[in-house]
């Protein structure tokens, strides 16, 4: 781990500001969409898109209602928030999600560290599951993209993941304003090789902006990432590659995962 790398200055509004921006991407899709679709599965092994949105609702509420006891985001207590749900018609379950959407975020705004940041970048992301399941677009892409990457960068060094540079190739509305030139960013070394080098993954378009992400570890090499921000995000939150196309040189996908 570096001990002498820049330290990241928190956003306190950025959670709140990517959960509001997806509840008005998102609550009109779900509001719309007939209840049997709410049977379909997920990315999430096990859990239907009902169980996803349970999930989602119930961690938010939790924040909104400082009920954070130990364990609270284990497997085990996920697993007990949704089958207390299970009873539930899916617009009570909307609503309660609607009202998480709302209403977290001035709540970990409010805290003196980041530890629930993240906890906004996993809804966002079970956000994309649900748009995958429902076969509509923009699944963990779309407007509220440049906030997620925004969140993603200190998620990776807070979970230290190996350091790497990501050069994007997602169109520019997707990407950071600004994300060529600002703290972060920056042209990439050549690529590194070694033993946990990864295989190439197909062919990719022209670069469109550079992100910094993860922990620079001694002795270890940059890692370099080249695809678009989509898959960026598919890897770090181990979500399924079939019929992605990137470059992943200097570390393995299973390094870069920020929920184990």
């Amino acid at each position: 781990m570096c001990t002498d790398c820049p330290q990241d200055v928190r956003d306190p509004w950025l959670p709140d500001r990517l959960l509001t921006t997806e509840r008005d991407l998102l609550m009109p899709l779900l509001r719309r969409t007939p209840e049997e679709s709410y049977a379909l599965r997920t990315a999430c092994p096990g859990w239907t898109a009902r169980q996803v949105l349970a999930h989602c609702a119930a961690a938010l509420v939790r924040i909104v209602e400082d009920r954070l006891e130990e364990g609270v985001f284990l497997p085990e207590a996920n697993a007990r928030d949704v089958a207390e749900r299970d009873h539930w018609p899916v617009p009570r379950i909307l609503d309660e999600l609607e009202r998480g959407l709302t209403e977290a975020g001035p709540v970990i705004a409010r805290r003196d560290d980041d530890r629930l940041d993240a906890v906004a970048l996993g809804e966002w992301v079970h956000a994309g599951d649900i748009r995958e399941a429902f076969s509509e677009p923009g699944a963990y892409s779309g407007p509220s993209l440049p906030l997620a990457l925004s969140l993603l960068a200190p998620t990776t060094r807070r979970r230290d993941t190996p350091h790497l540079l990501a050069t994007l190739t997602a169109p520019a509305t997707e990407v950071p304003p600004g994300s060529a030139s600002g703290p972060g960013f920056g042209a990439a070394p050549g690529s590194a090789s070694g033993p946990a080098a990864g295989a190439a993954r197909g062919a990719v378009s022209g670069p469109v902006a550079k992100v910094a992400l993860g922990t620079h570890i001694r002795g270890r090499p940059t890692a370099h990432f080249h695809g678009d921000a989509a898959t960026l995000i598919r890897i770090y939150s181990g979500r399924p590659l079939t019929r992605t196309r990137y470059h992943l040189t200097g570390a393995t996908e299973q390094e870069l995962l920020i929920y184990r």
